[in-house]
């Protein structure tokens, strides 16, 4: 299973991004076994909507996500936040970042993120582009 974060759902529409067509592939492939964490609905909503003013963007790809991940969407909850928190504090991330890392580390998921800065150079995630699914 991928655990896409918010910058591969983002990056899979937006054609300009260097990441479009390995992020659009995982996005919407019904091969590919994809989750997200409930969040993540929130973080697209912020990039799209309100950082971008493409409100009618954000709603589709929400709609999206909540029906790629229907059965694998985490929600996060106290036991999560707790590991987050030891996540952010471990590697200095975001506790949204962190949130991510803790699903994945909770779940023996594969974190698929175009942070690069953040989670791929710390071993934390991989890129879209390297990404294994079967």
């Amino acid at each position: 299973m991928l655990l896409l974060d918010a910058s591969v759902w983002v990056a899979a529409k937006d054609g300009s991004d260097r990441h479009f067509g390995p992020a659009r592939a995982l996005a919407v492939s019904p091969e590919v076994p994809v989750a997200a964490l409930d969040l993540t609905l929130y973080e697209v909503s912020n990039a799209l909507g309100a950082r971008r003013g493409q409100i009618e963007a954000a709603k589709s790809l929400c709609r999206l996500i909540s029906q790629r991940c229907r059965n694998d969407l985490l929600n996060v909850d106290v036991d999560l936040v707790d590991a987050a928190l030891g996540v952010s504090r471990r590697y200095g991330l975001t506790a949204y970042d962190a949130a991510y890392v803790a699903a994945a580390e909770r779940t023996g998921w594969t974190l698929v993120s175009t942070d690069i800065a953040d989670l791929v150079s710390n071993g934390l995630a991989v890129t879209p582009d390297a990404a294994d699914y079967p």
